[in-house]
């Protein structure tokens, strides 16, 4: 009997972790759903008071929420919720504080693309 109820505690005990990390990890997805990484080419970031700048003021725009400066290739990765900003504009989040920012999915960029 004694074996019995140990048993039915130690199954009761692993269903309630089991139920409690399932709830947990679908917490964690459905905060990842609605964010979105968009890349921009930033040619005015030449220094590391450049960057300094980007990172201050970029973070601090709507719906950023993470933020990578490159400062070798001039890149700037910025994930944000999509219900809360877009691509358009954290540009002229970047024009704010005199600085262009051009999409890229790749590191080299035209200078026409940059006269947009």
């Amino acid at each position: 009997m004694k074996t019995k109820n140990i048993f039915l505690t130690f199954m009761s005990i692993m269903l309630t972790l089991f139920v409690a990390t399932d709830a947990f990890a679908q917490d964690k997805q459905d905060k990842k759903k609605g964010k979105e990484t968009v890349k921009f080419y930033v040619e005015d970031m030449v220094c590391e008071n450049c960057q300094a700048k980007v990172e201050k003021n970029i973070a601090f725009e709507k719906g950023v929420t993470d933020l990578k400066c490159t400062l070798s290739d001039k890149t700037v990765e910025v994930t944000y919720k999509t219900d809360k900003t877009n691509p358009e504009n954290l540009k002229k989040g970047f024009k704010k504080f005199g600085m262009t920012a051009v999409e890229s999915d790749s590191i080299k960029v035209n200078k026409t693309d940059l006269e947009r």
